[in-house]
């Protein structure tokens, strides 16, 4: 008589809400990825409530070695609808990566050494904090694209044939 049910139906069973997790669909386009790696991201108040929005695209965005501090350059973070209007903040601004010292020793290394570069492939949170995944990344040559371009195409052609087929 006293137990407790669990139901699975109403408002919000089974559904996942919360803020979106926002990919960089170009970077594997442009760039073989190599390895990748979870950074912090400082951000002010009104940054967080846009990204909870969905309002940042990561276009021509990348991250730099600084004075031994890692910062992401060319993200668009618009500014949030609600703020207040006397203290607005620059979209485009450079924004500081939180890693380890370690790590950014090994990222250095591995930039200088290799010529490879740092791209932003999802930012999503966690535990209510902002996380961005880094990919270090070579750029892919034309007919690189074009290669990969044509092996989707053709597996989807194989796919939609099966599926005809069942």
């Amino acid at each position: 008589m006293g137990k407790d049910r669990k139901s699975s139906s109403g408002k919000g069973a089974g559904k996942k809400t919360g803020p979106p997790t926002i990919f960089n669909r170009k970077a594997r386009h442009d760039y073989h990825i190599l390895e990748s790696l979870e950074a912090g991201i400082a951000l002010t108040g009104a940054e967080v409530k846009s990204i909870r929005d969905g309002k940042i695209t990561f276009k021509d965005a990348h991250a730099r070695i600084k004075n031994d501090e890692v910062w992401l350059v060319g993200a668009h973070i618009s500014p949030y609808k609600h703020q207040n209007s006397f203290d607005p903040y620059n979209p485009l601004r450079d924004r500081k990566l939180l890693l380890h010292k370690k790590q950014i020793k090994k990222l250095s290394a591995s930039i200088h050494e290799k010529g490879l570069t740092l791209i932003p492939l999802k930012l999503y949170f966690k535990r209510g904090l902002a996380k961005i995944e880094m990919g270090l990344g070579k750029g892919k040559k034309l007919y690189d694209k074009r290669y990969d371009l044509k092996k989707k195409e053709t597996e989807r052609e194989i796919d939609r044939a099966l599926k005809g087929r069942d």
